[in-house]
């Protein structure tokens, strides 16, 4: 390293998140201290095999933000036969999930809890997912706080080079801006194509969610995308 890059430090990366001290029940916390090491990948540089970490060869699909994993066991209980790789930053949402894989006895979910533009940058192959979900990312509706929304172009591009052929996007969202724009980015990835005219209908394998439920009864109208990989 030379003597400005010493001087100079590197720009910050911008987040699409805000790591808050949630406040984690004595389950989550006993899931997280005993289920971790087993259920959940390190962040590592390097190219995860997913054939080791989930110990079978299976359709992976991945899945952003998984929140509190409600909707993540459901599918993954629904479809034992596809493997789950969720990445989630906020430690009682991960403690939760972890609670319903021991519960529903799941041997198809893995977790890391990392910043996802960093864990598929390093960590996942190209062509090497069947499919990724990203379920009402933070719209951060802010004018100022746009820069930090998860989908941009370079982002988009990059999930889609993860996807093989055939395989697909969905993302839902129930902030109107951000579905539209959402669905400009998507349109204008050459890699991807349109299932529907616009957005589509919810896909019977997407449970609503509680947060989902509580927005529809505000009156909140809920946008799905889904595209394929081309």
């Amino acid at each position: 390293m030379s003597a400005v890059d010493r001087a100079v430090p590197h720009p910050r990366p911008i987040r699409s998140y805000v790591l808050r001290q949630g406040r984690m029940s004595p389950a989550q916390q006993r899931a997280c201290a005993e289920l971790l090491p087993r259920f959940g990948i390190p962040f590592e540089t390097a190219t995860l095999d997913f054939a080791q970490a989930f110990g079978r060869t299976a359709p992976v699909i991945l899945e952003i933000g998984f929140g509190m994993g409600e909707t993540t066991a459901a599918i993954a209980l629904a479809h034992p036969d596809i493997d789950f790789f969720g990445i989630e930053v906020h430690l009682p949402g991960v403690g939760a999930l972890l609670k319903r894989v021991d519960e529903l006895g799941l041997r198809n979910v893995r977790v890391i809890r990392h910043d996802a533009v960093d864990v598929v940058d390093a960590m996942i192959a190209p062509g090497s997912l069947a499919a990724v979900h990203v379920y009402f990312p933070d719209p951060w509706p802010k004018k100022r706080h746009h820069k930090r929304r998860l989908l941009t172009p370079a982002f988009v591009r990059a999930l889609a080079e993860r996807i093989a052929p055939g395989g697909y996007l969905h993302v839902a969202t129930d902030w109107t801006p951000y579905a539209e724009e959402i669905l400009a980015t998507l349109r204008a990835e050459a890699l991807l194509a349109n299932t529907a005219d616009g957005f589509a209908p919810r896909p019977a394998w997407r449970p609503p969610t509680k947060f989902e439920l509580r927005g529809v009864k505000l009156g909140h109208p809920v946008f799905d995308l889904l595209f394929t990989r081309a």
